[in-house]
């Protein structure tokens, strides 16, 4: 069978060839300097500079709005190897995993759908992330909280998470690991940069891994590539292409998850490893990213950067969903449903900008303006078995099930209702700028007009959309001294809806705004950065059912009052001193949700019970000074109570309690060029649900064990 590797389009072909006079890059060499090291490889937990807020180059200080980066050596350390496992560190994101290969991302209690790529932002209306984004390609991931409306169009005033990549060096590195863990986790990864010609440096970036699972039956197969090249044409021209490939196949995933209660009303209580996936279950994914950019400087404060970006992913699945409620005493009374799942969706994205500096009444002020257009579709296809009497069997007490339920006959048995076909446009102008009105205050403004227009059926549903609208942002920064900047910012975002009211008429965009008051300090010399933060996140005119004039065969809407969030966050990131490195945050949040809501929407009057009041979380590492190349530390998450209610009448109400989960490492240098590192993780075994962000739910990862051997030249 030919590997998807090289089922590539014209696209990718047209780029590989570009690939073969040995190119792979991405942004200019200055940028890898925008992190500030500190002490050894491993000690950098602090990052000054961000692309995610702003296109405008200043740094995280400098921006009226909270900036949260992973680094590098953080996921080093800790060995996060998933997009999952980094957000999960990081401050103020809730990561709702719902399925083994289904995830979502919340913020502020609001879910994240506004995603970047080196900045460049990949329109979306849905943020659930499908399979496993691998994290061995990224330098860094940051995230800019509340809405973005300037950086990335239509969204919510939750965050906006940027995918920062690795990019070449001038000098030659080669870094090579390999992981072997709990429930035979195998991970073997390779990093290769340098200089091809004195105008051509390169990087590529493999990875291979298999691993098993803590859940029965579960297994995991990862495939990683990634090549960039950057080539300095003249200089002040720069051309950049780039190649990534990650493919994610699954053996028997979850679809939907545990029942969470029995037929008395009592919460359920599983093994861990309970699993209702079938042993001939499978969810493959493939992603596939292909961008170019080429930067002209203009003099010495002005560049133009033209960028396109192409993007397409690929699921192939035949999933078991199991359903109903276990009978108290038997376990019995569940039900099962088979179905074969086709997806294919596509992004073409263009951007360009211009940014630079000028000088007016005695002060420097920046500014940025651009356009992108973006095409985008996506085509997916649900198959059942509605004819041999195996599409939805019985499933037994899932205690000591095996997965053995019987193998279905899926097929489209009513063609053109079982599936998508939605195309979609985006085209949006944009300018920001920062106005210095005195040496230590700043003035921060920008406008971004987006249009959006979609069409297409959705499992007979038209999805046809049109819909403009103008987001704003403006900011004040104010300088109390060199170490010390006192902020406030409004920041806006909106989110298309195709919903229809009384009249006939598609309701108008939902409109989500953030405000936000905080101090950034910069500690000990710039080694520790604090920021504290209060916001208040809004987001009003979201479609509600209107009973009253609805009819059985057609649900009219009406625009509600919304959804209210606000609270505050606290991060420390940086050199505590005495060998110590250390990110921490806690986030206090508090949702209110509008009558209105809550008699129309039932899914959004439980983000308040299923989103946690309290977030505490906390990477910490310390160098032994004692014993040279040694260090040792933990990375620990702790949220408050959450809950769920499952049904009015009778009461039933799923809760999970308070809870933390304890990650510990040691490092130790061999030498300078052989490190061993060691992971244990949630070393408490404690039993907690991922989420109860749907009604169903799996239990997290018991105590497990990870090895790495890392050898660098």
């Amino acid at each position: 069978m030919t590997s998807p590797l090289f089922k590539l389009s014209a696209l990718y072909i047209a780029t590989a060839a570009i690939f073969s006079v040995n190119a792979f890059a991405f942004e200019d060499e200055k940028e890898i300097e925008k992190i500030q090291v500190l002490g050894n490889k491993h000690s950098n937990y602090l990052a000054v500079e961000s692309e995610t807020a702003t296109k405008l180059g200043i740094s995280i200080k400098e921006t009226p709005q909270t900036v949260r980066v992973v680094t590098r050596a953080l996921m080093d350390d800790f060995s996060l190897d998933d997009v999952n496992q980094v957000l999960e560190t990081t401050p103020g994101v809730s990561v709702e995993k719902i399925e083994t290969d289904r995830t979502y991302y919340k913020a502020r209690g609001f879910d994240i759908l506004n995603f970047q790529v080196d900045g460049l932002g990949l329109p979306q209306d849905q943020g659930a992330l499908q399979g496993t984004l691998d994290t061995a390609i990224y330098q860094r991931i940051e995230v800019a909280m509340g809405a973005n409306g300037i950086m990335t169009g239509a969204g919510n005033p939750s965050a906006t998470v940027n995918f920062i990549r690795k990019r070449p060096t001038t000098d030659f590195r080669a870094d090579v690991s390999f992981t072997t863990g709990s429930w035979s986790n195998k991970r073997l990864e390779g990093d290769v940069s340098g200089s091809i010609t004195d105008n051509i440096s390169a990087r590529t970036v493999v990875v291979k891994q298999k691993r098993d699972s803590y859940l029965d039956r579960y297994a995991v197969d990862r495939d990683v590539f990634y090549g960039i090249a950057e080539f300095s044409l003249t200089d002040s021209t720069t051309l950049t292409t780039s190649l990534t490939y990650q493919s994610n196949d699954a053996d028997s995933p979850l679809w939907g998850a545990l029942a969470l209660f029995d037929s008395k009303g009592n919460p359920t209580n599983y093994d861990v490893s309970t699993s209702t996936a079938a042993d001939w279950a499978y969810w493959n994914n493939t992603s596939e990213q292909a961008f170019v950019e080429l930067e002209q400087l203009i003099g010495s404060n002005w560049s133009v950067v033209a960028r396109y970006a192409h993007t397409q992913n690929e699921q192939d699945s035949n999933l078991f969903y199991v359903y109903g409620t276990p009978d108290a005493e038997t376990g019995e009374g569940l039900k099962g449903w088979a179905s074969d799942y086709q997806l294919r969706d596509r992004i073409n994205l263009f951007d360009i900008y211009a940014r630079g500096s000028f000088e007016l009444f005695g002060q420097e002020h920046q500014v940025a303006f651009g356009a992108s257009e973006a095409d985008m579709f996506y085509r997916d296809r649900s198959l059942y078995d509605n004819t041999s009497g195996n599409g939805y069997p019985k499933v037994p007490n899932l205690n000591g099930w095996k997965g053995n339920a019987p193998i279905p006959v899926l097929k489209d048995i009513t063609p053109g209702s079982e599936g998508s076909d939605v195309n979609s446009e985006q085209s949006s102008q944009y300018i920001s700028a920062r106005f210095s009105l005195t040496e230590d205050l700043k003035f921060l403004t920008g406008l971004r007009h987006t249009k959006w227009e979609t069409e297409g059926l959705s499992y007979g549903n038209n999805k046809g959309r049109k819909e403009s609208d103008t987001t704003s942002h403006f900011g004040l920064v104010y300088s109390l001294n060199d170490k010390v900047n006192l902020y406030t910012s409004h920041t806006e975002t909106f989110a298309p809806q195709s919903e229809n009211d009384l009249t006939g008429r598609q309701l108008a965009p939902i409109e989500g705004d953030t405000q936000e008051l905080g101090i950034k300090a910069e500690l000990f010399d710039a080694k520790l950065m604090l920021n504290v933060a209060l916001f208040q996140a809004e987001q009003s005119n979201i479609a509600v059912a209107d009973v009253a004039n609805s009819t059985p065969n057609n649900t009219v809407h009406k625009a509600a009052p919304g959804i209210e969030s606000k609270g505050y966050e606290i991060e420390l990131s940086g050199d505590l001193g005495y060998g110590f490195s250390a990110n921490l945050g806690y986030t206090n949040t508090d949702i209110d949700v509008s009558d209105t809501i809550n008699a129309g929407n039932v899914e959004a009057q439980l983000v308040k019970n299923y989103t946690p009041k309290q977030v505490f979380k906390l990477a910490v590492k310390h160098d032994v000074a004692t014993v040279k190349g040694l260090s040792f530390g933990m990375n620990m998450r702790w949220q408050d109570d959450i809950s769920r209610i499952q049904n009015q009448q009778p009461l039933i109400v799923t809760k999970q309690g308070a809870y933390a989960v304890v990650n510990f490492m040691a490092s130790y240098d061999i030498n300078e060029q052989v490190n061993i590192t060691f992971n244990a993780n949630n070393v408490f075994d404690k039993k907690y649900l991922n989420s109860l962000y749907w009604a169903q739910g799996y239990y997290g990862a018991p105590r497990n064990f990870a090895v790495t051997l890392n050898w660098s030249l």
